[in-house]
């Protein structure tokens, strides 16, 4: 019995220091992660731009029209940037926007939804034509790969706005299809420009208003499946993270395989 005593405290003596050993190593691998994403944003390169030109879209958002940096400055269509304000104590405060301009446009053109929450978008919604923001490296995951459907929500819309200006200046955009989510339809961002890309193709469906003319619920399958999708096209998906969650595990379930579903991880 004192055998077995002493050999189960061995044993948890032993046990200890492993234990310790993999606290100290997952907290290192944090620490490392901390460092690495630090360092990623201290060498992003920065550059002051003037807005050009503020219009009001909605009633809470913005179209910003800015110089762009340079003549190397060159995105993708879908891709983004982070912005911040060049108020001294905001500098370090960015936010991710997409561009909604062509690649080949003069100017940069990026569509922001004001939160009043939010102290970045805040200030953004107040600024005037002259006043400069701070725009850094591109960088995005959604892209197009092939004719597909849009499935947007609210400011979700805008990696895709991009996307359709780049196809219909190619005479390239049949085969798409939008679904595109708001609450109401003051809400709706640029409504007559999307009809005239995709005409009855651009699907407007609202979750907190009833309108003749516009659909009423969420994005999901069974809306997908009453516009008789072919789940063997791309799905290009952006909203909220719920809303980008819900859909992407749907359409999963539906039988899309993963390289078919375009969305920012």
């Amino acid at each position: 019995m004192l055998f077995l005593q002493q050999n189960k405290t061995i044993k948890q003596k032993a046990h200890r220091p492993m234990c310790l050993r993999r606290f100290q190593r997952g907290c290192f691998l944090i620490f490392l992660n901390l460092i690495q994403t630090i360092s990623k944003l201290k060498k992003m390169k920065e550059y002051t731009v003037e807005i050009l030109k503020i219009e009001e879209l909605t009633h809470d958002v913005r179209r910003i029209v800015t110089e762009k940096p340079d003549s190397n400055y060159t995105f993708e269509p879908g891709q983004a940037t982070e912005v911040a304000v060049t108020l001294p104590d905001m500098k370090t405060e960015r936010r991710p926007f997409t561009f909604t301009s062509k690649n080949s446009d003069e100017n940069l053109e990026f569509i922001i939804k004001v939160y009043h929450t939010d102290g970045v978008t805040d200030i953004i919604g107040k600024l005037q034509e002259g006043n400069k923001l701070l725009v850094h490296d591109v960088w995005g995951a959604i892209s197009y790969k092939g004719p597909g459907y849009f499935l947007a929500g609210g400011a979700g819309i805008t990696p895709f706005l991009a996307m359709l200006r780049q196809l219909a200046e190619e005479n390239n955009i049949d085969g798409n299809m939008l679904f595109f989510s708001n609450k109401t339809k003051r809400d709706i961002i640029l409504e007559d420009e999307l009809k005239h890309y995709l005409g009855d193709n651009a699907i407007f469906t609202l979750t907190r208003e009833n309108h003749s003319d516009y659909e009423n619920g969420h994005i999901d399958i069974d809306m997908l499946k009453k516009h008789n999708v072919d789940f063997s096209k791309y799905f290009y998906v952006c909203g909220t993270p719920k809303m980008t969650n819900e859909l992407v595990k749907g359409l999963k379930e539906a039988g899309v395989p993963d390289e078919k579903i375009v969305y920012e991880h």
